[in-house]
């Protein structure tokens, strides 16, 4: 029996294919291997960049402030909301309030935690008024105005009758606004003129009323400074 011999060109044809395939085949792989890579370390990026850009909107530490007071005026209407967060020694106040006026307002930290309309101020019990149960700013007692510590810039409402401020302070802390008394955040009628009071106005400069209170009017809302 003659039994015929295999080409030789069929058998290196054979060879080349299974080579060519197993290159395909690995070729395929890295592929893959490399768009899988690239699509982990797109989203590992997309991931750290959310997590690391922080708000910086008016009001986005809201949800983290340490202490909070909701302003209301002497119908009791709620007019917002204002935050206190300390950090690096200072204190930043962030204020977002509605229903005003538009114009300036007095605004200051008063050295007691409440806010009752038609009570009586603590050093004078026959002095009544709307939130005088607040007391004086905060050290009143100390310095006179505009240096207590309690002394802050003026409130600046829009046309719209919304105002919206951020701003810092390192005159106190906040355990001068939680202590045992607590305190109270105070929007006063006027504008307060810091005891500026030029000589071609008044010969001897501020009074005793500027000295103490800015002339800035009677107290228009007041808000109880509390833990969040």
């Amino acid at each position: 029996m003659h039994i015929k011999p295999r080409s030789t060109t069929s058998l290196m044809t054979r060879a080349a294919i299974a080579a060519l395939s197993a290159a395909s085949l690995i070729t395929l792989s890295a592929c893959a291997t490399e768009d899988q890579n690239a699509d982990q370390t797109e989203q590992d990026t997309v991931t750290l960049n959310t997590a690391t850009e922080p708000d910086t909107t008016p009001g986005a530490m809201d949800g983290d402030a340490e202490l909070s007071a909701s302003v209301i005026n002497a119908e009791d209407a709620n007019l917002g909301s204002v935050n206190f967060n300390e950090e690096d020694g200072a204190v930043q106040i962030d204020l977002e309030l509605s229903g005003l006026e538009p114009g300036f307002y007095g605004l200051h930290i008063h050295q007691i935690g409440e806010c009752e309309t038609d009570s009586a101020a603590p050093d004078d019990p026959e002095n009544t008024g709307d939130f005088l149960s607040a007391g004086s700013h905060i050290g009143a007692g100390d310095a006179e105005h505009p240096d207590h510590p309690g002394d802050l810039p003026q409130l600046l409402v829009k046309e719209s009758g919304e105002a919206v401020m951020s701003f810092e302070t390192d005159r106190l802390t906040l355990a001068d606004l939680s202590d045992e008394d607590g305190a109270a955040l105070m929007i006063h009628s006027d504008p307060d003129n810091y005891a500026n009071i030029p000589e071609r106005y008044a010969a001897e400069g501020a009074d005793d009323d500027s000295r103490s209170t800015g002339d800035a009017g009677s107290r228009l809302a007041c808000g109880v400074i509390a833990t969040s």
